[in-house]
């Protein structure tokens, strides 16, 4: 078990340290870097102190404490999407507030391109 608990431990600091990393190279927002890193976070704790989690389910009552890992993970998945989907919404609303504006702005440049361009035949007709 001790070697279980190690790799546990060595797989949350190797995910914080790509976590850093991916943030370090702007391919990742701080703000999902700060998630990813609570939960590499948690596995270098499970791993250090594995007893921890039967600790949490004897003082909620959890018959299996296991389980309890995998009700957490699930949890924290489902925080994650919801997020997501805030976050994915909220680009949605600008993107179309962005094409409004620019189809604003195309319209107003094709009108004055209009009058400009019956100006100029106005004044070849003229010299001519």
């Amino acid at each position: 078990m001790k070697d279980l608990h190690l790799l546990m431990g060595a797989l949350g600091v190797g995910l914080g340290v790509a976590i850093l990393l991916l943030v370090r190279r702007d391919h990742l927002y701080i703000r999902h870097g700060l998630f990813w890193m609570a939960v590499a976070l948690g596995s270098v704790v499970l791993g250090v102190w594995p007893n921890l989690v039967d600790r949490i389910g004897q003082v909620t009552g959890v018959a299996y404490p296991p389980a309890l890992l995998l009700l957490l993970a699930i949890m924290m998945l489902i925080i994650r999407a919801v997020i997501v989907d805030i976050a994915f919404t909220r680009l949605r609303r600008e993107v179309r507030t962005l094409n409004q504006k620019i189809a604003l702005v195309e319209s107003e440049v094709r009108g004055q391109m209009t009058s400009v361009a019956g100006a100029l035949d106005q004044d070849r007709k003229a010299d001519l």
